[in-house]
């Protein structure tokens, strides 16, 4: 064999072989998060300690009130829809509906841990929520900062008025 078709027959290979790592790079960054996606579950059962959801809120900077593991139990508890979302035991993500339900849902508290953020299970929370809310004849509404407009209009969501917000001066 001569020499260029050696030097062919070596690029070949190493392409050969680039590309079958990459392949398999791919295929195990798939199956990664096929196995998170297949290990989340979407439930109306809480769970049995809110501290996990004290950790979420507190991984986000939500908590600037410095609500309780209790507090969180209550609100979510007094709401007309809640949904929470684990991954395998760990509590990963929630989303609540506050309700009259005849007219009005606000959805709120929507979150995702960052660990688990950009795999859509936050999107899926909204769309639960809005399901749930529809299926009931209750219109979805909510407030956001300006930022996440866009984001909901992706949604269905449109801008209909201006929110407003009364800080606690004290607790």
């Amino acid at each position: 064999m001569s020499k260029t078709r050696l030097r062919i027959s070596a690029k070949l290979i190493v392409a050969l072989a680039v590309y079958l790592r990459l392949g398999v790079e791919r295929e195990s960054t798939k199956r990664t998060e096929e196995s998170i996606i297949e290990s989340i579950c979407y439930t109306t059962e809480p769970p049995a300690d809110f501290g996990a959801l004290l950790t979420i809120y507190e991984e986000l900077g939500w908590n600037s009130l410095g609500l309780s593991a209790e507090e969180l139990e209550r609100m979510c508890r007094q709401s007309w829809y809640a949904l929470y979302v684990f991954d395998d035991q760990r509590l990963v993500g929630m989303g609540r509906v506050i309700s009259d339900g005849v007219i009005t849902g606000i959805i709120c508290g929507v979150c995702v841990s960052p660990s688990h953020q950009g795999k859509g299970i936050g999107q899926d929370i909204m769309l639960q929520l809005i399901q749930h809310c529809e299926r009931h004849r209750v219109i979805p509404q909510l407030m956001c900062v300006e930022d996440l407009g866009p984001y909901y209009e992706k949604l269905g969501f449109e801008k209909f008025s201006i929110g407003m917000t009364r800080r606690p001066t004290s607790r």
